[in-house]
């Protein structure tokens, strides 16, 4: 294509960007987004839109470096122990009355730090249930690093000791995870603001994933999760993510961060 052809505009950068990479800017908030290109573009030396499409579309390694920049990867097992704790103590034990398998989701997974938490929680504290983990991100890279299961040190800051011994084994490239926890989750590339939802799911983890999302498209997404959910199945939120006036999506708090969908 010719590169001078795309306008050095925000809008111009946008519009070119969506078929590459096949994720729309127009459904996150303006400010926040053009902040973080522009910072990418400026420590990378591009001047101009024109020119910095012209490198993405040419080195891969700066393509990916950049994908991974914009959908903001930031994940640990057990992120916010608080969370996890009424996980454990609250929300799992209600869930998994009566049940011998629950179907759950991680969206927008990241490298797997959150499904692999959920896989463990469920077997060290719900052996007798049967979980079956779907995790989905946009990020192919990540992906690839959730399926290998290698971690480093800096990933288990809220992990409990004894958590970390039992269900990884150290190698000299980090902590890998023991195939007895890897086996209970599936993974998958997925763009949440386009694809179509499975349903019938007991429990959805999206955290931390729509802070940069415009009101209508976080508005979008909830619809689509509440519809994704059985009647009593929970969504599970991050840590700056309060569901204010959602209730017409039938989304009831339970918790701080947890919301039941209504019967």
């Amino acid at each position: 294509m010719h590169y001078s052809s795309v306008p050095n505009t925000y809008e111009g950068f946008v519009k070119a960007f969506h078929p590459r990479s096949g994720l729309d800017l127009n459904f996150y908030k303006q400010n926040q987004m053009q902040r973080r290109i522009m910072s990418f573009m400026s420590s990378h030396g591009y001047q101009g839109f024109p020119e910095f499409l012209k490198a993405l579309d040419e080195d891969k390694t700066l393509f990916d470096a950049f994908f991974k920049h914009l959908t903001i990867n930031v994940s640990q097992f057990f992120r916010d122990t608080n969370q996890w704790k009424t996980l454990q103590e609250v929300i799992l034990p209600k869930l998994t009355q009566r049940k011998t398998s629950l179907k759950m989701w991680s969206a927008g997974c990241s490298g797997g730090q959150e499904p692999y938490s959920l896989a463990i929680l469920m077997a060290e504290h719900f052996p007798q249930v049967r979980p079956t983990i779907l995790a989905t991100d946009i990020d192919e890279n990540v992906l690839k690093q959730a399926k290998d299961g290698i971690y480093k040190e800096n990933d288990f800051v809220s992990t409990p000791p004894a958590f970390l011994q039992k269900h990884f084994t150290p190698t000299d490239k980090g902590y890998q995870i023991k195939d007895s926890i890897k086996r209970m989750v599936s993974f998958q590339r997925q763009n949440l603001l386009t694809a179509r939802f499975e349903t019938g799911f007991d429990f959805i983890a999206c955290r931390n994933v729509v802070i940069y999302f415009t009101e209508e498209a976080k508005e979008m997404l909830y619809q689509k999760f509440a519809e994704s959910l059985k009647p009593g199945g929970i969504l599970f939120t991050g840590s700056t993510e309060h569901l204010f006036g959602m209730n017409h999506l039938g989304l009831k708090p339970m918790s701080s961060f947890f919301y039941q969908k209504q019967a």
